[in-house]
């Protein structure tokens, strides 16, 4: 496969395939942070090994916890530190791993020292990390960003973290909530953050899911208010990582779009992760979704219907609906994510400008989009660095032939085996129960982008 492009080729019929995707990321490196902090040897299996773990993993390294990557079995086993920072201080290089770069600046706080967190230049120029910093001073905390635009680097000059009452503004991003939370348990006096703004929830209930199950108490008022007692420890223990459900949308579209089915194991109805609420957009759109507690799978429809959604709560998939759009037989209109414009790149008038390099016919509003149903014409498609954008229109090919996608590589941030896997839905016509890989006897072929679950 080329580094710079990749051409991907439509299908020839609709696809019948079973699908395991990575693990989440962003359970991954809440229990790769948490792990760290806890007393004891952690073992974190199906866990996602990309560009966003192994930055937090080698932060928590330099941070005096002992952890150890098998990539190959998708397991970490972390030995923690119980709260404590051993090290003095430490500069800390955290790439574009929004989700290592919020947690750490919180947690480097409980250090005693000075601690300097840089990363990539969407880090520096555009990903906004402001609102944590204010939080975090009025608790005492002296966190500075040496940038005039409010991003990276920030210098920690650490002294302990006591806790106490902050205001926090979440709108711009929950991991600003997630890294005060997550490292709330440690603090003497525990946390209590009343939140300003409007807050995406839907991750919130992730870290609150990965607090408890490492044995740390948290609650909330409406999640208007958040208060974490002080003086816990967070418990070693092992855990299992369940699929990420961004990562499965990009398949559950592409059973859509084809009419096909395809079904993505080892991850069901209890998962708290709100961008399963993109299955409920395609069985507005036509789709019939079938739904247990280890898989859901997705059967395209003949046609696939407009829709007006609010994709705030699952706003990671906003990108996907944009692709499978101009398929549709009337307009789909995206609303009220007006702060996907501060992630890895503004993600709207990504969407906007390369839908209109594919000839689709877009209307751009700050808080969105509306796609027309239109037809497609060939394209190299840019993806901004940004694993999503890639990931997302790569889509289109399936149905329009000549999309080419530039810089394909950048999808290592969350999925690197991602073209692979979407390539291999065309082979695949095998069953997720009792497949165990490409066997000649019954020719079926199962898609793991990480070894199965043992």
């Amino acid at each position: 496969m080329p580094t710079d492009t990749v051409q991907i080729q439509p299908l020839a019929r609709p696809p019948a395939a079973d699908v395991i995707v990575p693990g989440s990321k962003s359970y991954t490196n809440r229990a790769l942070l948490v792990s760290a902090m806890a007393s004891g040897t952690s073992r974190l299996s199906g866990a996602l090994f990309s560009d966003d773990t192994r930055y937090m993993s080698e932060t928590l390294r330099q941070l005096g916890a002992n952890v150890v990557a098998d990539e190959a079995a998708a397991r970490f086993t972390v030995t923690g530190t119980g709260g404590i920072i051993p090290v003095s201080g430490a500069e800390l290089y955290v790439g574009n791993s929004g989700t290592t770069c919020r947690s750490i600046i919180s947690y480097v706080a409980h250090g005693r020292g000075r601690f300097v967190i840089d990363g990539d230049a969407p880090m520096r120029q555009t990903r906004p990390i402001s609102d944590l910093l204010d939080a975090l001073t009025q608790l005492g905390v002296d966190a500075r960003s040496q940038n005039d635009n409010g991003c990276l680097p920030v210098v920690i000059q650490a002294d302990g973290f006591a806790g106490g009452r902050t205001r926090l503004d979440a709108s711009k991003s929950s991991q600003f909530l997630t890294a005060l939370m997550l490292t709330g348990p440690g603090t003497a006096a525990g946390l209590e953050i009343e939140i300003t703004g409007d807050l995406k929830t839907g991750y919130i209930d992730i870290t609150m899911d990965v607090m408890r199950a490492f044995n740390a108490e948290v609650t909330h008022d409406d999640y208007r208010s958040f208060a974490v007692p002080g003086g816990q420890r967070y418990a070693a223990r092992n855990y299992a990582i369940e699929p990420d459900a961004s990562s499965a949308s990009y398949f559950f579209a592409a059973a859509a779009l084809s009419g096909g089915r395809i079904r993505v194991g080892n991850l069901g109805v209890d998962s708290v992760q709100a961008d399963l609420g993109f299955i409920e957009v395609l069985e507005q759109m036509g789709c019939h979704v079938t739904r247990s507690a280890s898989s859901i799978e997705v059967i395209g429809p003949r046609s696939l219907a407009g829709v007006d959604v609010d994709m705030r709560p699952m706003s990671d998939t906003f990108l996907t609906l944009a692709a499978i759009a101009p398929f549709a037989d009337a307009p789909v209109a995206i609303r009220n994510i007006e702060h996907t414009r501060w992630q890895e790149t503004d993600r709207i008038h990504a969407a906007v400008t390369e839908l209109r390099r594919l000839g689709v016919r877009v209307d751009e509003r700050q808080d969105g989009l509306t796609v027309f149903p239109s037809p497609v014409t060939p394209a190299s498609v840019h993806t901004y660095e940004d694993h999503r954008v890639a990931m997302a229109l790569a889509l289109i090919g399936l149905r329009a032939p000549g999309v080419e996608i530039q810089n394909p590589g950048c999808v290592s941030k969350t999925f690197p085996t991602y073209f692979s896997v979407l390539d291999s839905i065309r082979r695949c016509r095998g069953r997720l129960s009792g497949c165990t890989g490409c066997a000649r006897r019954c020719n079926r072929l199962i898609l793991p982008a990480y070894p199965m679950p043992r």
